[in-house]
């Protein structure tokens, strides 16, 4: 089973939710001094995510990173000095990030328990899947803000519509705007766009072959529905999510589907404990199967799971997952 179905709940008091001093806050904390705080240059700031409108004086100082992708978003951004905290990670970060990486404390291997948490001391949280604010574990985004804590969810996860490249483009932009770097964040997504295009112009005119990704599963396929970025990536490699009607990012699909929407290609993504090789042989051996195009072909793509959330490796991952689709495109 996925580790992004809802957790188990925990039974944490409240009560542990003492006021901490943060840098910056949509509403300031009882008793704060009646003269707000001189502005940082380029602030205040105030943006809506996911719903949650907050208003920043000047750059948060002490954050923690749930999840692997917004931890990476941090990093490239060049704002790792900025990070008190991580959990949560998919896979291996990039190489290029490693060293930077190493340099943050990891609160826990998947999500920290509520106090500790708050004993990093934050004055800011990002995470990247909605369960990072998970209520019954009481770290939701009420439950932090009432700690003077403001947060951030990455939009993939807003109750929006399908998510594209432009969201990404938002989402780093948001985030270079909140730390004060928004020049950063505009190098970046210029040196993205250009890298969007030009595997636009490797694949103008193919054909998009069909695929079906599997993600986890055995009564049923964890797959990659139409409203996350996954889908954006197959679409942008040359690809047709035959799931592309499963209105959320990831969600359960009948095997009776798959072999009904006979796709010519399945892209595994690769994580967790269940290895990729395993993964193939689940699929191979099921006698269900045998007759799906990718299956008897023996069609296989595969993606880092930290490749197909929204995160700083889109771009190259479209490049990556467009060579697999159309190997005569790759460079």
């Amino acid at each position: 089973m996925s580790w992004r179905r809802p957790l188990l709940p925990a039974a944490l008091s409240a009560a542990v939710l003492v006021p901490l001093l943060a840098a910056c806050s949509a509403d300031p904390a009882p008793g704060a001094a009646d003269k707000p705080a001189k502005a940082a240059p380029g602030f205040p700031y105030t943006v809506t995510n996911c719903g949650v409108k907050s208003t920043f004086q000047a750059p948060p100082k002490r954050v923690v990173t749930m999840n692997q992708h917004v931890t990476e978003i941090m990093i490239a951004l060049g704002l790792e000095k900025s990070l008190v905290g991580t959990a949560y990670l998919d896979d291996e970060v990039l190489p290029a990030y490693k060293k930077a990486y190493d340099s943050v404390p990891v609160l826990a291997k998947e999500y920290p328990s509520k106090e500790a948490l708050l004993a990093a001391n934050p004055d800011f949280v990002y995470g990247g899947y909605a369960s990072a604010f998970d209520a019954k574990d009481g770290r939701s985004r009420d439950d932090l803000k009432k700690a003077g804590i403001s947060t951030r969810l990455n939009t993939e996860y807003c109750p929006s519509g399908k998510t594209s490249v432009d969201d990404l483009y938002q989402e780093v932009t948001e985030v270079g705007r909140t730390f004060g770097v928004p020049d950063r964040a505009e190098k970046w997504i210029a040196g993205a766009r250009a890298t969007v295009a030009a595997n636009e112009k490797r694949l103008k005119d193919l054909p998009p072959v069909s695929v079906f990704v599997y993600d986890s599963g055995d009564k049923t396929a964890y797959t990659a529905g139409g409203k996350g970025i996954g889908n954006e990536l197959i679409t942008r490699a040359g690809g047709r999510n035959v799931f592309a009607d499963l209105g959320k990012s990831f969600g359960d699909a009948a095997w009776e589907e798959v072999v009904a929407r006979k796709p010519e290609v399945v892209v595994i993504y690769d994580y967790g404990s269940t290895t990729v090789e395993q993964k193939k042989k689940r699929l191979l051996d099921d006698p269900a199967l045998k007759d799906v195009p990718a299956i008897k072909n023996r069609r296989f793509a595969v993606m880092p799971l930290s490749d197909a959330v929204l995160g700083v490796r889109v771009p190259a991952a479209v490049e990556k997952l467009a060579a697999q689709l159309h190997p005569a495109t790759a460079r």
